[in-house]
């Protein structure tokens, strides 16, 4: 139960990729897989990441990227990667 999928939403701007991907870094997160996309001025970003060498619980780990979420004005969700697959293996 290693794996963690962290979607970020709202209106693009410049750095929404790079203040993640550092955040992730700080908290020992491999990132595995990144997807995003643009339309029409809205950014979404899908990306795998992995917290087996992280010394930050899940919990930490959810609140401090729920709080880089809020510090750019977006939408950011952390799910464990099993329970986001049962819920869309219906």
């Amino acid at each position: 139960m290693s794996e963690i999928i962290v979607t970020v939403s709202g209106v693009d701007k410049v750095g929404i990729v790079a203040k993640v991907a550092t955040a992730l870094a700080l908290l020992e997160v491999n990132i595995e897989d990144i997807k995003q996309t643009t339309m029409q001025g809205h950014f979404v970003m899908f990306l795998l990441g992995n917290i087996a060498n992280s010394k930050f619980t899940f919990k930490e780990i959810k609140e401090n990227l729920t709080q880089i979420g809020q510090e750019l004005g977006m939408e950011v969700w952390v799910q464990r990667k099993d329970l986001f697959d049962k819920m869309h293996n219906i």
